[in-house]
């Protein structure tokens, strides 16, 4: 070198530690080494310039080689004058104190310890935190049997929270909705178990001093002779419409003083059933108990049948009739063709009776029709009987409603049962979200593009209407008809209702409905929380069921049974036909000890739109405030339906 400084003194430099150098060395790139090797290398590549030595220890520091002025950066030396270099290097690094280099050794070691030492202080800690979850989850678990539930899936509440969260972060595709809430419901339920459930849980919610008792068996009118004609009936819809179509012609007859001919029901694309009057209600019983009011007949008479009554103008379509037309219309638009041509065929007939205004004697009329003249088939009684025994644990229970609704099968069922005293109480909720209402409501339920396209094409086939209307008018948004509470709830805001409510985990719940949209997945999030649901195919053998297979109609009958008598009832739907009926009935027959739930969908929908960010006591407390009010059992208001809401002079008599 120019200042005759050798390669040694370099190494030796007064600012330079032993230990330093030691870095420094250690540092090196390999390319800084090929080209100390390699005459050839005259410079290092650009790389050098701008990335430090994979082997430095401190990664935020730049190694010697990665500045212009290193040492590895001048041009070597020829071949000899590299090895010579290298060996003084080396000898440089051997002959360093041994004790300096020990100490250096010994704090290196030091430092592994304590990173050792810090890296299993911090596997404990997250090992503790997931066995605590575990034996959270786990708790929840107790009182199960084991056995998968009636869906197909297991108790394990642990199993539906790794579900969520998998769907979460996209591992797994599904319709699970509020995953977040379900995780804070399933710790609510497990601490739920120290606690009693709320005490106004199972009680109806009393507002006015006065009770009201049934009366509308009571009558103040002669009997209708019927002399004006003949009413047809073809009711369509399902089970429930179909009850509704009964009622109010059975009204219509006596307005017009005709002749009542038994109903018939059509067939409906969706509910797929050919059940007929006679399947479902006893004949001889609906003609004997309205005998006082109407005249009814199984058939027309000969001389009548073989009219074409499209031709002479007696067919009467919903589209001809206005829906809940007043008396007023019927007497102007439809009596003077009964008495023109001796018979009128109503067909479809849905809604078509307003409740207001109504006479005093026909509105009490349509109750009695409703609350005593249909009574089901013994098949249906019977089976009904076997279904609400089963939900009590065989034990017995027997108030005005069961004998309503199950006949001489509910004394059977008392007196087989003469030792339990104590009643076993059970909730059913009518899960109200077949796949025809979730089409038709033309909300979204989380499903993605699938789902979109999947209710699309249902609504195309079974309501045409409704297609027409999306492609030709600009309909409200899904997101602005759930924020109105238009949507019908689906399983999981079901469940989180419940368990906000206070109903633990031991509840036994029937489940009323047909095909759930989305199957087992959908139905995950119920069965994980609350591990004794059931539902009519769960209780029954089947042999038990096989009549009533295929005959949608007949098995809605068991639901109305199972709903009616239970403890307590919660609907999903306000605008359900079933839960409309179910808990007038309950209304009716309950004596003010028969609560209905009814959810206040529009401000649910509020709560839930908080579901990323509000707390569990929080989400809580605006549920059973939500629910308490709709809880409230008042007189029924102006125009409201008297199936849905006996309580009023029409219907039961005021007790004070």
């Amino acid at each position: 070198m120019a200042s005759g400084v050798t390669p040694l003194e370099i190494h030796l430099q007064p600012s330079q530690s032993p230990q330093e150098t030691i870095q420094e060395e250690g540092s090196s790139s390999p390319s800084a080494w090929s080209s100390s090797f390699h005459p050839r290398s005259q410079s290092p590549t650009p790389r050098h310039y701008l990335h430090g030595s994979p082997r430095s220890f401190g990664s935020g520091h730049s190694s010697p080689s990665s500045f212009p002025s290193s040492r590895f950066s001048h041009p070597p030396l020829g071949s000899e004058s590299s090895w010579r270099s290298f060996a003084l290097r080396w000898w440089s690094l051997a002959g360093e104190p041994r004790s300096k280099q020990g100490q250096w050794i010994k704090k290196r070691k030091g430092w592994q310890r304590r990173r050792a030492r810090g890296i299993a202080a911090w596997i404990a800690v997250v090992g503790f935190f997931f066995l605590m979850n575990w034996w959270m989850f786990s708790r929840l678990q107790e009182g199960s049997d084991g056995r998968e539930d009636l869906f197909g899936f297991s108790n394990s509440t642990s199993r539906i929270v790794d579900n969520w969260s998998k769907i979460d972060k996209g591992k797994k595709p599904g319709r699970v909705m509020f995953s977040r809430l379900l995780a804070l419901a399933a710790h609510a339920l497990a601490e739920a178990e120290k606690r009693p459930e709320p005490s106004n849980l199972w009680k109806e919610t009393l507002i006015p001093s006065a009770s009201w008792t049934p009366c509308a068996d009571q009558r103040n009118w002669r009997t209708s002779e019927g002399s004006n004609g003949y009413l047809l009936i073809s009711a369509n819809g399902g089970i429930n419409q179909q009850r509704v179509a009964i009622c109010n012609a059975v009204a219509i007859s006596r307005l017009f003083n005709a002749t009542l001919i038994v109903p018939k029901f059509l067939y409906n694309s969706v509910w797929r059933d050919r059940s007929q009057f006679s399947d479902i209600y006893q004949v001889e019983h609906f003609i004997d108990y309205l005998k006082a009011d109407i005249r009814i007949m199984k058939e027309l008479p000969v001389e009548l049948q073989s009219l074409d009554l499209e031709a002479i103008g007696s067919v009467v379509t919903d589209a001809e009739v206005m829906k809940e037309a007043k008396p007023s219309v019927y007497m102007k638009k439809i009596l003077p063709i009964l008495l023109k041509n001796s018979v009128v065929h109503f067909i479809g007939f849905g809604h078509r009776l307003a409740f207001d205004p109504i006479p005093f004697e026909l509105q009490r009329l349509r109750c009695r029709c409703n609350f005593y003249a249909l009574q089901f088939v013994q098949k249906i009684q019977e089976t009904g009987a076997l279904l609400v025994e089963r939900m009590r644990s065989n034990r017995s229970h027997r108030g005005p409603i069961e004998q309503n609704l199950l006949g001489q099968f509910a004394a059977k069922t008392s007196i087989n049962k003469k030792s339990s005293r104590i009643v076993s109480r059970y909730l059913a909720v009518h899960l109200r979200f077949e796949i025809d209402m979730a089409a038709y409501s033309m909300c979204y339920f989380g499903g993605g593009k699938d789902e979109e396209e999947e209710l699309e094409a249902y609504r195309a086939i079974h309501f045409p209407a409704l297609t027409l209307l999306r492609n030709t008018t600009k309909v409200p948004s899904a997101a602005f008809l759930r924020s109105e509470g238009k949507c019908p709830l689906t399983p999981e805001e079901a469940v989180l209702m419940l368990v906000a409510l206070g109903f633990n985990r031991k509840t036994r719940i029937y489940i009323a409905g047909a095909h759930i949209y989305g199957g087992k997945s959908r139905m995950a999030a119920l069965t994980s929380l609350y591990p004794h649901l059931t539902t009519k195919e769960s209780l029954l053998s089947s042999s038990e069921i096989a009549p009533f297979l295929n005959f949608s109609s007949q098995l809605a009958a068991l639901d109305f049974i199972v709903c009616a008598a239970a403890d307590a009832f919660a609907m999903t739907d306000s605008g359900s036909q079933l839960s409309s009926l179910v808990s007038g009935y309950r209304m009716y027959y309950g004596g003010g000890k028969l609560p209905t739930i009814r959810p206040n969908k529009r401000r649910l929908a509020s709560v839930f739109l908080k579901n990323s960010t509000i707390e569990w006591k929080q989400f809580e407390g605006s549920v059973r405030k939500a629910v308490k009010e709709s809880k409230q059992v008042q007189e029924r208001p102006l125009a409201r339906s008297i199936y849905r809401h006996p309580r009023c002079p029409e219907c039961m008599c005021k007790i004070e």
